[in-house]
């Protein structure tokens, strides 16, 4: 299973959090962009409940 997750993130903390991201096993590309949302991040996980644990455990302790 693939997903494409839009962030929107501290413009001062942009470049820390897709450095971070990058780091993650799941995770195959980080994009910074322009517009509504700063960064998109594309993953694979095998099953939805490992999509939803890397999120939870991984991706949105890099955003707090």
């Amino acid at each position: 299973m693939e997903a494409i997750i839009s962030i929107i993130a501290d413009p001062e903390k942009l470049s820390e959090m897709c450095k971070r991201l990058s780091e993650i096993e799941e995770v195959k590309k980080v994009y910074e962009i322009t517009g509504e949302y700063d960064v998109l991040v594309e993953m694979e996980a095998t099953l939805i409940e490992e999509f939803k644990k890397v999120l939870k455990d991984k991706i949105l302790e890099i955003e707090e």
